[in-house]
């Protein structure tokens, strides 16, 4: 019997390429999306997370056996961010609950679970590193914990399975993402390049100097589908992330180099990517014109924000996987090979020239 995928957030880094995936190996999968993607093989549900009517309407025939949630909305404060996400996550759960179909429900968050919220982020006592699951949460509030207190109540309800991944800063292809480095970095590179601006590593001398980890979308993805479909993860949280580790003063010359660029020396400040920036939506918009690219809106192909909030952190991060491997999953992936197939992809979808 073929299982059956409801993906939340299917237009984004997370659901779009796990959609993909699932189809891949054979799952029905449908995607939910308040403006759905068109993605080969994914079915298409068009729904509001905020809107329980909306769900119940468009959920009323579908019979998932894998729940996976990946979508959030940013909010100005934690605590708007607590009320709107952890509803987004209630509201699915009780919308599908009549069903008796789910068996599993996967839920992505991040490295914010060790790091605190955007408004104390990286800040205060944190814990050791390499972060590991059994660390306890912080003594703050967090959506991420939120969602996850929804997930578990539904669960003891309904009788499913279910599993928490937590990535660290992931590389994959989705464009109008709110949280998306590989993209915004290869923008910036393009407009560093056409201009003559030199191509500057805009975060900490942390990050610079220190060592970090990313999280491959496409390893995400198979994780997820790991997760969901074996026993001994059942009721599980996981870290994800590619298995190496590097030096930010490593990858950027090799980013610099894939773009035809040199790299500038650190500049031994923090230069943020916002500031950057802050001119260069008219010269995005030539660019694009151009060399008829398919999105002229800087905004839409970049998050600053986020790229700044990862690169400038004061701490070195590194994220244990020891829990994933002891269990089975061993899949391994380069992060500078991340970073070029991505931008492989960007120049062959016409997003970059």
């Amino acid at each position: 019997m073929t299982d059956t995928a409801l993906v939340v957030g299917a237009s984004g880094i997370v659901g779009n390429n796990l959609a993909r995936h699932l189809h891949s190996q054979g799952w029905e999968v449908h995607g939910l999306a308040r403006r759905p993607a068109a993605i080969d093989g994914v079915k298409p549900v068009v729904a509001d997370l905020l809107d329980p009517a909306s769900l119940q309407q468009a959920l009323a025939d579908l019979r998932p056996s894998h729940v996976f949630v990946s979508s959030w909305l940013r909010q100005n404060t934690e605590a708007e961010n607590i009320k709107v996400n952890s509803a987004m996550v209630r509201n699915l759960l009780d919308a599908l609950s009549p069903g008796k179909s789910v068996k599993h429900v996967a839920l992505v968050t991040g490295l914010k679970h060790y790091l605190g919220p955007f408004e104390s982020y990286g800040k205060g006592v944190l814990p050791a590193t390499p972060f590991r699951e059994e660390q306890p949460r912080l003594d703050v509030d967090n959506f991420y914990y939120a969602q996850e207190d929804e997930v578990f109540a539904a669960a003891r309800r309904d009788g499913f399975g279910w599993s928490v991944h937590r990535p660290h800063t992931i590389i994959g292809y989705a464009v109008g993402n709110a949280m998306n480095m590989g993209v915004t970095l290869a923008v910036y590179a393009t407009i560093c390049r056409e201009t003559g601006r030199p191509f500057v590593f805009p975060g900490s001398a942390t990050q610079w100097n220190g060592l970090t980890d990313m999280t491959d979308a496409r390893l995400l993805a198979r994780h997820l589908s790991w997760a969901a479909t074996t026993e001994v993860a059942r009721n599980e949280a996981f870290n994800v992330v590619n298995g190496d580790v590097f030096r930010w003063s490593w990858m950027w010359p090799r980013i610099a180099d894939w773009f035809g660029l040199k790299a500038a020396p650190f500049p031994g400040e923090i230069l943020p990517l916002e500031k950057q920036l802050v001119d260069a939506g008219p010269i995005w918009a030539d660019i694009a014109r151009r060399h008829g690219l398919v999105e002229t809106d800087l905004n839409v192909v970049t998050s600053a924000w986020h790229t700044d909030a990862d690169l400038g952190r004061p701490i070195e991060v590194v994220t244990d996987m020891g829990k994933s491997r002891k269990l089975g999953f061993l899949d391994y992936q380069c992060t500078d090979d991340s970073f070029f197939d991505l931008f492989a992809r960007l120049r062959a979808e016409k997003i970059i020239p």
